[in-house]
């Protein structure tokens, strides 16, 4: 059996890495790919990163699984909603370490979202998007935190989400280049504690699955993309602005070396898969939903409820958004900018806020029709797309979708908060995600040379547990991507399936940390606000 290496590179894109590659920046990337498969590898409906890496690795959508969001919104009490932070325990579909764990094998789980809380397996992991004190009570199994804190280059401060580092390019739009540059060196150690932690699982335990983010790629690309993406001016040789490129491009170098020295510490008869959760590109201007929403009566805010005018999206916390908003004679709105997504209100009970049952289905489509009629000002269309619950998230979890998910003509996010206007161009070009990752395969058993046509996301999953020789459970909504593997292989190792997954609800949750407190779950909101999400 060959040892399966998956490195997931958050919101990375053909789209810059192929420049990347023939600039001669990632020279062993370059000879994975021109030696193995590589593919477009398309995202859920909304392209985002908790819904995304989790369909990834149950190989069931959303509405399966049950995650939308980084946030999970509910109305708590009458007229009044709150929100918290996703966590395993919301996974409602089996994760393929969990898979892994049951057939006697085991893995290891590096810095995926939603997987605090996780539940038991036959493996270890380290949660991503956590704080450090959280990152030191959760991992399992609880002993491995004792032998990783003091491998070489891995820092819990880095590597979890502390306020205190990191965040100062943070604060504003345009960072100083001192700060860009710290900003990058950051980035590195943060991709360095993880590769440390990686490489010990891969020389140290007897993992088969070894599975590691490296979240910079998505980071970087945020925050400078109107530097680095193909949109970007060429600047001047010498110029402030080519230092800067450069020294982001110095970021892809190290990740390339990271690479390298993990596929190597895997060895020659490893199976190595690298993959992204979405892709990215440009944003130009901000499209405030719950404005169009208020001014036409779907929304209603309350008294003295802050108004952006500088469209720099400073309006305050998610929090504060919810505090703002009138739900006595609210309707329809939007709870976050990351799902792009509408929610209807239904007064099930008497005396409830929200719409009457009998007219849900006549108010979503009037709120359809009138966003797929709505324009600027020189007559052109802003939401290009517009799918219902039922279209993009079917399965056992989509009443807790968006009623309503949106794409926008240049593919950014929405904003939730109130507009003097209700579309403005961005102040500069921002990075921002697309529907098209990235899938390479490359090693034993993998053909050469080969480009595929667009894959699902969902395929990732059973693809990595035929790479492990083990079956696929019938259940799962992707298939085993076969072209990928020598022909001969497959006819020595026929692909087979077994029963159903089975639900996460009849395992115990290993509740070792605790939950996040509200101070913890801030920070972690904070830091994906000044990353241009939640707003």
């Amino acid at each position: 059996m060959s040892r399966t290496l998956l490195l997931g590179l958050d919101g990375a894109t053909f789209t810059l890495l192929d420049r990347l590659i023939e600039d001669g920046l990632m020279p062993f990337t370059k000879q994975l790919v021109e030696r193995g498969v590589r593919a477009p590898l398309m995202s859920t409906p909304c392209p985002l990163t908790p819904p995304a890496w989790t369909s990834m690795m149950t190989g069931r959508g959303p509405g399966e699984h049950g995650i939308f969001d980084f946030t999970l919104t509910k109305e708590v009490e009458r007229n009044r909603i709150s929100a918290r932070m996703t966590t395993a325990r919301d996974v409602q579909s089996e994760t393929i370490w969990s898979i892994v764990g049951r057939s006697g094998k085991k893995s290891g789980i590096l810095n995926f979202p939603v997987t605090f809380l996780s539940r038991p397996f036959n493996g270890y992991l380290v949660p991503g998007y956590v704080t450090p004190r959280v990152l030191r009570t959760s991992v399992h199994p609880r002993e491995l935190w004792d032998e990783i804190s003091n491998l070489p280059g891995f820092d819990a401060k880095d590597v979890a989400w502390d306020m205190d580092v990191g965040m100062a390019p943070l604060d504003s739009q345009r960072m100083a280049a001192e700060d860009l540059i710290g900003w990058v060196e950051y980035l590195k150690r943060k991709d360095a504690g993880w590769h440390a932690v990686a490489r010990y699982l891969l020389e140290q335990t007897p993992c088969d699955l070894v599975a590691v983010v490296f979240e910079g790629v998505d980071r970087l690309q945020h925050m400078t993309w109107d530097l680095i993406g193909p949109e970007s001016p060429l600047p001047g040789v010498g110029s402030t602005e080519q230092k800067l490129r450069d020294h982001c491009y110095s970021y892809f170098r190290s990740l390339d070396k990271r690479i390298e020295d993990l596929c190597t510490v895997a060895g020659p008869s490893a199976r190595v898969f690298i993959a992204s959760d979405h892709g990215f590109g440009s944003t130009h201007e901000i499209f405030y939903v719950n404005a169009w929403l208020a001014r036409n009566g779907y929304l209603c805010w309350k008294e003295g409820a802050g108004i952006d005018t500088s469209g720099r999206l400073t309006t305050g916390s998610l929090r504060q958004f919810y505090e703002s908003i009138d739900w006595a004679r609210t309707v329809a709105y939007a709870s976050t900018a990351t799902s792009n997504g509408i929610y209807l209100r239904v007064a099930n009970n008497a005396g409830d806020a929200g719409l009457p049952p009998e007219r849900y289905n006549e108010v979503r489509l009037e709120i359809m029709r009138r966003l797929r009629a709505y324009t600027d000002r020189a007559g052109s269309p802003v939401v290009t797309k517009i799918v219902t619950r039922e279209e993009a998230f079917p399965g056992k979890a989509m009443d807790q979708a968006p009623d309503l998910t949106l794409t926008l003509r240049d593919g950014g996010f929405v904003s939730i908060f109130d507009s003097d206007d209700i579309v403005k161009p961005r102040p500069e070009i921002k990075g921002t995600h697309r529907a098209e990752g990235i899938f390479i395969a490359n090693g034993h058993d993998i053909v050469a040379g080969r480009e595929l046509g667009p894959l699902s996301i969902l395929d990732v999953a059973p693809t990595l547990l035929y790479s492990l020789e083990l079956s696929i459970p019938e259940n799962l909504e992707g298939a085993c991507v076969a072209e990928i593997f020598a022909p001969d292989y497959l006819r020595s190792h026929p692909i087979r399936f077994c029963e159903p997954t089975h639900d996460p609800e009849d395992e115990v949750l290993d509740k070792v940390g605790g939950d996040m407190d509200r101070a913890e779950e801030e920070v972690v909101l904070d830091r994906l606000k000044a990353l241009g999400y939640m707003q």
